[in-house]
């Protein structure tokens, strides 16, 4: 038993998380190239790489999916309901450099 579940159960949670993550990754990562444009996200993309923990994250069912709704949380609340756009999101996103945006 892992985590007070059958290894044949985690095993299909887990499975499960992850075609939801790549789903919500798939979708907010065409969503996002729609609104920026997908050349213009290249030209704008820093050298930020992803934390341990959210590496890490992938081995957890839907973690890393939660990661993802939280990315478009912080898009929507701290992002567009401000005025600002979404390059300037993806910038946010992608670079290792603190940008007071406030």
């Amino acid at each position: 038993m892992i985590a007070g579940m059958n290894e044949q159960d985690f095993i299909a949670y887990f499975i499960f998380g992850l075609i939801l993550n790549f789903v919500f990754s798939i979708f907010f990562g065409i969503y996002l190239s729609k609104n920026i444009g997908i050349q213009e996200m290249i030209k704008s993309k820093g050298d930020k790489e992803q934390s341990l923990l959210v590496s890490l994250s992938l081995f957890i069912p839907f973690a890393k999916m939660i990661v993802t709704l939280y990315r478009v949380a912080v898009l929507q609340i701290f992002f567009l309901n401000k005025g600002y756009t979404h390059k300037e999101f993806w910038i946010y996103m992608t670079t290792n450099q603190v940008n007071n945006l406030d």
